[in-house]
């Protein structure tokens, strides 16, 4: 295949197309096959080369729009994910709640536990929770400490209720729930140990 010496050795003419060159026979002159972006392809012998045409190629189209998002889009997209993110929240926050009301059921029978170890050794409940963690004055057998001061504190950050002698038994130990207050409904329910 010889189509670069025929494309270094074509010349233009003055017709504005291409000539031929010395020494190349006409049998074997280049053969025009079509025109692709200002290229003009032609056929040499079995070979196939590119010349380029005279005329200058026409410029990239221009795109009217650039890509992207618009101020508006964005602020839409910021909206919509904040509307999420607070359904989300409050679905999670009240289960948040609900597994703290549970937690605070669990530290009421610690704490019932910790009190009837207290009883066992000293022979009477501590009159308060302070004497699961500190030894009081009046007990002799006092092997503790019996409760850890985390334990007197309920998952909302509440101090447990203690009273002895108690209503509902010899003491009770009380969970007043999410409102730290007597009374309440759902997570704000109180919870005994003798319940």
């Amino acid at each position: 295949m010889t189509t670069k010496n025929a494309v270094s050795s074509n010349r233009k003419t003055g017709a504005g197309g291409w000539g031929l060159g010395a020494g190349v026979p006409e049998s074997k002159a280049p053969r025009f096959l079509s025109v692709n972006n200002g290229s003009a392809i032609i056929q040499y012998g079995q070979g196939i080369g590119a010349l380029s045409s005279t005329s200058p190629q026409s410029p990239a189209p221009r795109h009217r729009f650039k890509k992207g998002f618009t101020l508006l889009e964005m602020l839409a997209v910021i909206v919509l994910l904040g509307i999420v993110g607070v359904i989300v929240a409050r679905s999670v926050s009240g289960r948040v709640d609900t597994g703290k009301w549970d937690a605070g059921k669990i530290g009421v029978t610690k704490l019932d536990q910790d009190v009837q170890a207290y009883a066992l050794d000293n022979g009477s409940p501590p009159k308060s929770l302070d004497d699961l963690i500190t030894k009081p004055l009046n007990a002799p057998s006092w092997n503790g400490p019996y409760a850890k001061p985390a334990d007197l504190t309920d998952p909302f950050g509440h101090p447990y209720g203690y009273l002895y002698p108690g209503k509902h038994g010899q003491y009770d130990i009380i969970f007043y729930g999410r409102d730290g207050k007597p009374g309440g409904e759902g997570i704000d329910r109180d919870y005994g140990n003798w319940q």
